[in-house]
């Protein structure tokens, strides 16, 4: 098939490229390489797939990889809606995978308009592009913050979600809407994914595991919020990328409906784990302490994430089998080598 994946230079999008590629899909990838964080990162990732680094720096120009023949890359934003139909109209893709997006919850806080212009005005134009130009099935990012304050534990898709904490969470339960909307009037699938703390090589600077791993290499304290009485349902990149891939190749049970146009699904790892275990696990990979500095919770931050995958397994046969301390040891080995500790 010929699959766009947008985000590709992202964490989670160029581990999906990648993936495809090797399943010998066709895939172009699409990212406007914004400064959230380190850009060397997202062309480093790039780098991994072939692209050229001063090619890829270049807006609205797709460049062909050196090493993966079915694989092409244009620097776009999402919001550059003519662009991006332009792109849709020569390339008559199969299936759209949108991982763009802007992440990170407390981020949102400081710069709400980067979260509606990317999340709300750009998945609009995919959606757009998906219902104009005839895509089969588009498959989307959503997140495990639309739960919000949530007590009930594990977090199931059938869970009343109208109380969002942040606007990044807003903007995610926006994009479950408006999905919703489009395979209703339009008539065409679309599956949402709900991801819960996805960590591994190449992963965020932002993210808790990446952040803790350098505080202790560094020897700088780690901020542990909330005292530490935090849980997480940490997902090993593997274990997602298996899911994701199985859904584009449409590698469903018989159990699932294909009568039905609009899906949504928890992927996660489908165990919460403490915060502190977390940290004292990274320790014992490292054979270091860190030097907790314990902080009140952070606004936008939840207590505890807790994934029902059941849907996902019943349809997909979707089975997380990475442990803690194995995906823990994996990012190290991947942190020590990439920044030559």
């Amino acid at each position: 098939m010929k699959i766009l994946v947008t985000g590709a230079a992202g964490f989670i999008g160029f581990h999906v490229s990648k993936k495809l590629l090797e399943h010998h899909h066709i895939v172009v990838g699409l990212d406007n390489l914004n400064d959230y964080y380190d850009v060397n990162l997202k062309i480093d990732r790039l780098d991994q797939l072939g692209v050229n680094s001063d090619e890829a720096k270049t807006f609205n120009q797709i460049v062909q990889s050196k090493s993966f023949g079915k694989f092409r890359f244009v620097r776009m934003d999402l919001q550059d809606k003519e662009h991006l139909s332009s792109v849709f109209e020569n390339e008559k893709f199969d299936i759209v995978c949108n991982l763009a997006a802007q992440a990170g919850v407390r981020y949102s806080l400081e710069n709400p308009t980067a979260y509606i212009e990317s999340n709300i005005v750009g998945f609009s134009n995919i959606l757009e592009c998906s219902r104009h130009f005839h895509i089969k099935h588009l498959v989307y990012a959503s997140s495990s913050s639309v739960y919000g304050l949530n007590k009930k534990v594990p977090f199931e898709t059938s869970d009343f979600v109208d109380h969002p904490i942040s606007l990044y969470a807003a903007t995610k339960k926006s994009n479950e809407l408006m999905a919703h909307t489009y395979s209703h009037l339009y008539g065409f699938r679309t599956t949402g994914l709900r991801f819960f703390t996805v960590y591994g090589p190449w992963g965020r600077p932002d993210m808790a595991m990446f952040l803790f791993t350098k505080a202790i290499i560094n020897n700088q304290p780690i901020k542990v919020f909330n005292n530490g009485d935090l849980e997480r349902d940490f997902t090993y990149i593997d274990d997602i990328v298996k899911g994701i891939v199985q859904i584009i190749e449409n590698r469903y049970s018989d159990s699932y409906n294909t009568d039905e146009l609009y899906h949504l699904y928890n992927i996660g790892n489908s165990k919460s784990v403490r915060l502190l275990d977390f940290i004292e696990t990274i320790e014992k990979a490292l054979d270091k302490k860190g030097n907790k500095e314990m902080m009140p919770m952070q606004p936008g931050d939840v207590k505890r994430t807790w994934a029902n995958v059941s849907g996902l397994e019943k349809d997909y046969n979707y089975s997380p089998s990475t442990p803690i301390n194995q995906g823990v040891d994996k990012f190290i080995n991947w942190y020590k080598d990439y920044y030559q500790v």
